[in-house]
This record gives structure tokens, sequence and C-alpha cells, in this order.
């Protein structure tokens, strides 16, 4: 889990404010994002109506972040935000570099809704590659390859969705609810409103998994799977064993 400070998430903040302003990347259009129900600019994965929320703030720069999204959040998504027990909310968090982070999450948005967290779990799968590119100073290309694969061409498109202040005021504003948790580190996982401790064994498939289900069960939901019914068949319907057989020879 990355720890880090007020300070890293204030600079990001003056970072995506200095980015609004216009930079050398350009300024031009760029696609809106979406709004959630209490005001943040959020994009829900699952049923809007599904009974349990559940709120990740993270960084796709993150390392601890990419382990949580390849080994806990399958089962997650399948077990519960697909069956419609549970809505998940990604809530960007830029860590260091953070430019590189912000910029990621740009793309996602520019992306569309309907495309939003495919980006994000591509983003993830190309951490390891997209972080050399960094260190290379190569990063650019490496973003343009993933923005390119989601609808938004490189060159003057990729430029404009980097530097829209539209998405990165709605980035900033999700950046700042952060304080309403205390959240200091990241992956930061918020289930029914509540902040989930850091614990190894809460941030595991198995761990998450319980304290969703304790929340289901709180709301007189169960969680036990449908039995499975076996057919029997009547007496009259059952096959005759050997030497049951009634007929006249």
């Amino acid at each position: 889990m990355r720890l880090f400070s007020r300070r890293t998430t204030l600079s990001a903040l003056a970072m995506l404010a200095l980015s609004a302003c216009g930079d050398a990347n350009g300024d031009g259009p760029g696609a809106s994002s979406s709004g959630s129900g209490d005001g943040l600019p959020e994009i829900v994965l699952g049923d809007p109506d599904a009974p349990v929320t559940l709120i990740e703030y993270a960084s796709v720069t993150c390392g601890a972040c990419l382990q949580f999204h390849q080994q806990v959040m399958p089962s997650i998504k399948a077990d519960y935000v697909e069956t419609g027990k549970v809505k998940f909310i990604f809530r960007e968090f830029p860590t260091p570099p953070a430019q590189v982070a912000v910029a990621g999450f740009a793309i996602a948005r520019c992306a569309g809704d309907e495309n939003y967290y495919d980006v994000i779990d591509d983003l993830f799968d190309a951490q390891p590659g997209i972080l050399m590119a960094a260190r290379n100073g190569a990063v650019r290309p490496a973003l343009e390859e993933i923005a390119s694969r989601h609808g938004i061409s490189p060159g003057a498109e990729f430029d404009a969705c980097l530097s829209d202040p539209d998405i990165r005021t709605d980035i900033a504003d999700v950046i700042m609810s952060g304080e309403d948790f205390q959240v200091t580190a990241t992956p930061t996982l918020i289930l029914q409103g509540r902040r989930v401790e850091n614990t190894r064994q809460a941030y595991s498939a198995d761990g998450l998994s319980a304290l969703i289900d304790l929340e289901l069960e709180a709301l007189g939901i169960s969680t036990q799977a449908d039995p499975v019914v076996e057919d029997t068949l009547a007496d009259e319907d059952a096959p005759a064993e050997a030497g049951d057989d009634t007929e006249n020879q």
C-alpha cells in the first residue's frame, strides 16, 4: 500500500490547476465527464441502484493498486458487481509520477463513460511499461498508444484531452473528496460510506468479500448461493428396477 503526505496531494492539485490554464500541450475541447448523485464527477461500474457501494481511491501509477486490481477486483466484480449487489466507483488519486497518473485519468475520461473502466484496466495492465517509459523520458508515446486504442487520436486530439480544463477540474474535485475520508494511502476503500481499515485481510479477495457480505446481511440480503434443487421422480415416473416388471408375460 502506497503511503503519501498531504503535500503530495496538494502538489498534484497545483499541477492540475496550472494545466487547466493551458500548457505546452496546447488547449482545446475534450470529452465531458459524468456526474454522480453526490455531486462528484465520477462513473459507476455496475447497477447504479445496487444496495452496496464500494469506492476505491487509487492511482494507475501505484504498484499496490495494480496488485489489488489484478488479485482482488476480478472476484469482486464477478461475485458482487456483475450480480447487481455492489456498485463500484473508482476515484482518481494520483501518486508519483503524478503528471503521468493524471494524464492516464484524463484519457479515461476523454474516452467516455462507457469506455472509462476499459481504459483504467488498460492503464493498470500497462503500468510497468508506462513507468519504465516515464523513467526514460518517453512516456508520451506509451500514453498515446493507449489513448489510440480507445478512440483518441495521437497529436492534437490527445493534447486537447490532456489539457481540457473541465476534466482537470473534475479530477481535482475527486482528489479533494479524499479529505472527507482522510485518505493517506492508495488503494483506500470506502464501503457503504466508511473507510475500510488498511489490513492485509481486508484487502484480500476473501477478506473484502466477507466485509461486503456483512453489509448485505445488514440490509437483509442473503449472501448464500441458491441451493441446488435435485429433480426427484415420482414413483409412477421412476423407471422399473430389474425384476419389478408387472406386465403380463
